[in-house]
């Protein structure tokens, strides 16, 4: 299902990278990849490789090679030129990358295991729960994935320009715009960007397709 979302993602001026913790050949792509795997459990070091694998599959996708992808902390570190943003989720990792010549903000991220409607209040604010009943019907799932792609896209200078992250996913604020949502920094609302949301199983995925106007 996530695969026959190229097209979509394409039009968009993004790559899809999919990786399965179960591939029998997921291995380091150099030292510091390596070093980094080696102190992990099993399971966590198949959805690391996993991970890298999709992000590398997802920027070949837009005609660009990356050998080893390093961290700082938990987060990848990409060579200049080469961003993308990896998300897991049941043993799945899915990535996706820019398009050369693009200034897409990127974030992405995949939800498998649905939320119960009591997580709301880890992830929206009063002014923002009629988006559970509105006619759209998003689900706590949908509107937690959504703002962590959000997050992603917003955390830094290769999003919308913002310095630091947001605290929180409350720190985000979600509305309704066209297919998808606008979710806006509530100390910022000017830094901003859409997000689609797409289901996928009992699931969804959700990249950020673009900056959002105020």
């Amino acid at each position: 299902m996530l695969l026959r979302l190229r097209p979509r993602l394409a039009a968009a001026g993004l790559g899809l990278g999919v990786a399965v913790v179960s591939e029998p050949h997921l291995t380091p792509a150099g030292p510091a990849e390596a070093s980094a795997a080696a102190s992990m459990p099993h399971r966590r070091r198949q959805e690391f490789l996993a991970g890298r694998h999709a992000a590398r599959r997802a920027l070949r996708a837009v005609g660009l090679d990356c050998g080893e992808i390093p961290r700082s902390g938990r987060l990848p570190v990409f060579a200049p030129g080469r961003p993308a943003s990896i998300s897991h989720s049941s043993g799945i990792a899915v990535a996706v990358a820019r398009a050369p010549g693009r200034d897409t903000p990127l974030g992405c991220d995949l939800e498998l295991r649905p939320l119960p409607r009591g997580a709301a209040r880890l992830v929206l604010r009063d002014d923002e729960e009629g988006l559970l009943y509105d006619t759209c019907g998003w689900s706590v799932t949908a509107l937690f994935s959504a703002k962590e792609a959000a997050w992603k896209a917003l955390r830094g200078p290769d999003g919308s320009g913002a310095p630091g992250p947001p605290g929180n996913l409350r720190d985000l604020r979600a509305r309704p715009s066209g297919e998808g949502l606008r979710i806006e920094r509530r100390a910022r609302p000017a830094h901003a960007v859409r997000v689609r949301v797409v289901p996928v199983g009992r699931g969804v995925f959700s990249y950020v397709v673009g900056r959002s106007a105020v």
